[in-house]
């Protein structure tokens, strides 16, 4: 397999982080703004971090991992939509773009389930 950085599932996380930052720069409420940039981040993180472990088992796990991240990023932007606190313009491609990205994530698990071993 390829480094990390040849997963367009890892590109397109760290670019939808950035856009997160970008979008929710003007959060007054620190603590809703910290756990969503920690979610967003988490997700390239661990990708990632399970692309340079040892087994297909941990690179699995830390996709799930990752794949929840996906998840609760997605629960937080609805949450910001329903408070107002970004544009419905700005959110509502970020939580499509979480969507696809959750959808990869799948994809490249259940890629990496069936691929045969490295010899």
């Amino acid at each position: 397999m390829a480094g990390f950085e040849e997963l367009l599932v890892w590109k397109r996380s760290c670019q939808l982080t950035v856009l997160v930052y970008k979008v929710l720069s003007g959060c007054r409420d620190r603590g809703f703004y910290d756990q969503i940039t920690r979610a967003a981040v988490s997700i390239p993180s661990n990708i990632a971090e399970g692309a340079e472990r040892q087994t297909r088992k941990e690179f699995i796990h830390f996709l799930y991992i990752a794949k929840g991240s996906a998840a609760e990023l997605r629960t937080q932007l609805y949450l910001v939509h329903q408070l107002n606190i970004g544009s419905k313009q700005e959110i509502i491609p970020l939580i499509q773009e979480v969507k696809e990205i959750s959808n990869m994530l799948q994809g490249l698990i259940s890629n990496v389930k069936i691929a045969k071993p490295v010899k």
